[in-house]
């Protein structure tokens, strides 16, 4: 199992959420790789509901990547972080365009809700926005 993280906290995740995702023609939610090119979906995103980017660490921040680059091609529906993202990163995956983060349970045992909701401000937190103040 694993638990789905928003501002606001902990959700687990039900079987119905979590359908085994796939680029299938026609699919509204799909899976994709850290490694993989966004620009191949130019022009078909509109139908898509749900896109989870995969992170195999939490230090490989590719995905941070596709995540930004699918907001700029235009990408309105929720965008998942999926994988072993740590709470000291939740900022950025909100500024970098997704909308929640899927961890697996063992990662939110040892970093629990209380740590995420630290980071739930994520706009308070911005080091850019304090250098220009």
């Amino acid at each position: 199992m694993s638990v789905i993280v928003t501002d606001t906290g902990f959700t687990p995740v039900a079987d119905s959420q979590n359908p085994g995702l796939d680029a299938r023609a026609g699919a509204t939610a799909l899976d994709i790789a850290h490694t993989d090119d966004p620009s191949v979906l130019e022009g078909q995103l509109d139908g898509i509901a749900l896109i989870r980017v995969s992170f195999p660490a939490f230090n490989d921040g590719r995905a941070f990547t596709v995540a930004r680059r699918l907001r700029m091609m235009g990408y309105a529906g929720e965008l998942r972080a999926l994988g072993p993202v740590i709470a000291d990163q939740y900022g950025m995956a909100r500024r970098v365009g997704f909308d929640s983060v899927e961890i697996p349970d063992a990662l939110a045992a040892r970093q629990p809700e209380e740590q995420w909701k630290f980071r739930a401000d994520w706009r308070a937190h911005d080091y850019q926005s304090r250098l220009r103040a």
